[in-house]
């Protein structure tokens, strides 16, 4: 594997400086879980599913993921900030923590039933590699959610009114652009759900 501290991306200082006080920041732990128990069905998790959660930042959504796929599941959960990824550790959730880069890194090929990217896809510098690496860590029948409780519009609005590192950070969107971009990962674009208040897109291996 690829070591990411050899990649250069201003984003990762940015969220490293942010870690500190990133459990008090909107939105909280509990609303951001609230969001997923609201989507649950749609979340499709069952217990012994592996799953990866990409951008888990200090593990806000981490313990309610792991619970979803207790007993007999797992849950990898990676940042590539490695202050976050302390912050997570700390808090001995019943999950692992890495620190990794999924634009270039796959964490273990073929080793996930669902990989999920919550409020995190944006801030991928590479989307088409981060889709690559994904894809590689899915097992046959796998699936991909990328997942933000508010639709593209807004996201891309609200990034675009921050300074610094993630101000041109943007979701994709419509699937006339995301079904190009996940096709050349060798993934197909199965759900897609763009609402003001919900971005869910679900792919699968092509």
């Amino acid at each position: 594997m690829q070591d990411d501290r050899a990649v250069a991306d201003p984003r990762r200082d940015f969220f490293d400086r942010l870690a500190g006080n990133w459990d008090q920041e909107e939105p909280s732990a509990a609303a951001m879980t609230a969001g997923l128990a609201q989507h649950a069905a749609r979340l499709g998790l069952r217990p012994g599913d592996a799953l990866l959660e990409v951008g888990c930042g200090t593990g806000k959504t981490t313990g309610w993921l792991a619970r979803q796929v207790a007993p007999g599941g797992r849950v990898l959960a990676v940042d590539f900030a490695p202050a976050m990824i302390a912050r997570a550790q700390a808090k001995a959730l019943p999950a692992e923590f890495r620190r990794l880069d999924i634009c270039a890194e796959t964490p273990e090929r073929a080793g996930f039933d669902v990989a999920l990217c919550f409020h995190s896809f944006p801030h991928f510098r590479d989307q088409p590699a981060a889709l690559r690496h994904l894809a590689a860590a899915l097992r046959p029948g796998g699936r991909l959610v990328v997942m933000h409780l508010g639709g593209s519009a807004r996201i891309n609005a609200f990034h675009a009114k921050l300074a610094g590192a993630v101000r041109h950070d943007l979701l994709p969107q419509g699937e006339a652009v995301w079904a190009p971009l996940l096709a050349a990962a060798g993934l197909h674009l199965a759900h897609l759900v763009d609402d003001d208040d919900l971005f869910f897109l679900v792919a699968t291996l092509a």
